[in-house]
């Protein structure tokens, strides 16, 4: 079953806005950005709570910052200075992936890449398999935010989301020992299932199953994230009805063409039919006139002679 495509956006004057986002693709924002963060040194502070952070940037880093959906504005410190606030794994990534961010604690300690592992995953359990599922959908230039409010982990956007519509509910589900007893819990039983299709189709969303597998090792750094595989699954509900619709509208299609082509083919027979009929009464008029002009020429000839 083909899945639908991209719902855009459309602004004041009534088109939509694929052919800006065409223009500007995301991962040409995302390696602007990139530069202007590693340019700039940048040091996000690293928050006491849920591990988020805040990352002081200039005017146009914060363009930048939000042309590539990344946090949110939260405070201004003036004209020449704006605070972002980041989640945790967007902190990582912009650490870790993209390699263009430093993070301090509130005391202004400089913390590494695996202290910082250890912090977020202390945070929060699930944080691996969470930022390893980020990871992969942000690295196929696919914009992702939390998909509480939908009932999932993340939702996906082709583009910025003032553009348009997010295009997949995704869940997240760890699977092998390194995961614990974390494995198991989500669409596992037929009724979740069906209450994530259900909740993802009820707003115009193909659900989007990210299993991430710990093929044997540990999660104890994040040295593991090279190693972790991750299987992408679509789920659609299968409706026959419509899918005997979609099967008989190319047939209805063809159908509605051989009709048209008959139709066609009959015009031309009768404009033919008419032509070779105007042709015939033309040649038997002059036939006509033929005929009387040499019977008026032989009978002239007679009463001569």
């Amino acid at each position: 079953m083909d899945l639908p495509g991209p719902r855009w956006k459309k602004g004041k004057d009534g088109k939509d806005f694929a052919a800006d986002a065409a223009a500007y693709p995301m991962s040409a924002i995302v390696a602007e950005l990139q530069a202007s963060l590693r340019d700039s040194q940048a040091v996000a502070i690293l928050s006491g709570e849920g591990g988020d952070a805040l990352l002081p940037v200039g005017t146009d880093q914060a363009k930048l910052l939000n042309k590539a959906s990344f946090g949110w504005a939260v405070e201004s410190a003036g004209e020449e200075e704006q605070w972002f606030q980041l989640g945790p794994e967007e902190v990582f990534f912009l650490c870790h992936a993209l390699k263009c961010m430093a993070v301090e604690s509130e005391s202004k300690k400089h913390i590494g890449e695996g202290e910082l592992w250890d912090l977020l995953t202390s945070i929060s359990e699930p944080f691996p398999e969470m930022y390893k599922a980020y990871e992969h959908l942000r690295l196929k230039n696919w914009v992702v935010k939390s998909g509480l409010q939908y009932g999932a982990d993340f939702v996906a956007y082709r583009h910025h989301p003032a553009l348009v519509h997010s295009e997949f509910a995704v869940i997240v589900v760890p699977e092998g020992k390194a995961f614990g007893t974390r494995c198991g819990r989500r669409v596992q039983v037929w009724s979740d299932l069906l209450c994530a299709l259900r909740a993802s189709g009820s707003v115009a969303k193909t659900l989007l199953v990210l299993t991430i597998s710990s093929n044997g090792c540990e999660v104890a750094s994040s040295d593991c994230l090279e190693q972790l595989i991750v299987h992408e699954r679509t789920i659609t509900r299968w409706i026959p009805q419509q899918c005997r619709e979609q099967q008989d509208k190319p047939r209805r299609q063809e159908a509605s063409r051989d009709v048209q082509r008959q139709k066609t083919c009959r015009e031309e027979a009768s404009r033919e039919e008419k032509g070779d009929t105007r042709e015939g009464v033309v040649l038997s008029y002059w036939g006509v006139i033929l005929s009387f002009t040499v019977l008026s020429s032989i009978l002239v000839y007679k009463l001569k002679f």
